[in-house]
């Protein structure tokens, strides 16, 4: 079987290659510290590149991009372990926008003008999509919102929240302005450094309904957890390459350390595991779509497994590099809180690879 890159495939991972270049580790970490830990002037030149526009059709406006072509994507952003908020700010609310029929709002979103995000955990419910908490209720002309959500991804920098909501024991989502009256943002930081907060809603007006059901949640989830996966895939290969590049460097009895038979092993186990997590990943972003049951049951195993053995080689990588490899002067620590972080996005290694256990 043929894996080179396409023409436009790999002028998409060349562009994310040289839009992530200036960004170092001392550039990554101010960004994370600014107020909203993002810049808006950055997502807007991540738009004008086409990314966020490649997981639109193009009857909805966008370049109408394969699931393997937005992987390829996500691995070169994590690959170049760039603070980009691709798949939670970008994928998803497109998907969600487009297949809710929000055409408006998926207007901005694609331009890069507005900022999206969903807001659908709520305490004591894990990773349920299930909302049970925020109750919707029907005004005649509208809906109302009351309840809270939790663990609400670039609450600080969002523009627009689509909230799901229990409306007569089934899942809808709406659609919540920052500035509609009745929310309340408590913000605070995940371990990767981006901000999350809490949403408080009393009686807050949704704009819109889109018109998605559980099963359409369950198929979007799937591609964000598919994405999630590619983006640990490149996480993981820069760990090994910085991991690699030091143990060159680093002396001890007057030899470098990556001459010692102990560490070779462990590094060529590091190897091994990355190249299966890709491997993965390509099956999965390859495989027949038409077949919704079991697209979904190979999302969720590429998860888990990309999720376990990245995670594994990010602890390898600090090992290696002692104590300083888990603070944020060095590409590995930010690279590893970014694993942390995506490894429970939709679901953590245990809950996905259960889901796949019943599925098969």
């Amino acid at each position: 079987m043929n894996f080179d890159l396409s023409e436009e495939q790999q002028m998409f991972v060349t562009s994310v290659e040289r839009f992530a270049a200036p960004i170092d580790v001392e550039a990554r970490r101010r960004l994370r510290l600014s107020p909203t830990g993002y810049d808006r002037a950055r997502w807007q030149s991540l738009a004008e590149m086409g990314l966020i526009a490649l997981a639109a059709s193009e009857d909805a406006g966008g370049m109408g991009g394969s699931p393997l072509d937005l992987a390829l994507v996500a691995e070169a952003i994590g690959k170049a372990n760039a603070p980009d908020p691709l798949i939670e700010h970008g994928v998803l609310p497109t998907l969600l926008l487009e297949r809710g029929q929000a055409h408006e709002a998926l207007e901005g979103v694609l331009a890069g003008t507005t900022i999206a995000t969903f807001a659908w955990t709520e305490r004591g419910q894990r990773y349920s999509l299930r909302a049970k908490g925020m109750k919707a209720e029907s005004t005649g002309d509208g809906f109302v919102l009351s309840g809270e959500k939790t663990m609400v991804m670039g609450a600080l920098i969002g523009d627009l929240f689509i909230v799901t909501a229990d409306i007569g024991g089934e899942i809808a989502c709406f659609l919540v302005p920052k500035d509609a009256p009745g929310l309340e943002v408590r913000a605070y930081r995940l371990a990767d450094g981006s901000i999350a907060g809490e949403l408080k809603l009393t009686r807050t007006p949704a704009a819109a309904r889109l018109t998605l059901n559980a099963a359409a949640l369950d198929g979007i989830v799937a591609e964000v957890r598919l994405l999630a996966a590619a983006e640990m895939v490149g996480l993981g290969q820069r760990l090994l390459d910085d991991t690699l590049a030091y143990v060159k460097e680093r002396q001890q009895f007057g030899v470098a350390i990556g001459s010692f038979q102990a560490l070779q092993h462990r590094l060529v186990d590091c190897y091994a595991r990355e190249e299966q997590a890709r491997s993965m990943l390509y099956r999965a972003a390859l495989s027949d779509r038409g077949d919704t049951a079991a697209w979904q049951r190979a999302a969720a195993g590429a998860k888990a497994f990309i999720g376990e053995n990245v995670d594994a080689i990010a602890r390898e990588a600090v090992q290696m590099h002692g104590g300083m490899g888990i603070t944020d002067e060095l590409a590995i620590g930010h690279a590893l809180k970014r694993v942390l972080l995506l490894a429970r996005l939709f679901g953590d290694v245990d809950t996905v690879l259960a889901e796949y256990a019943l599925a098969a």
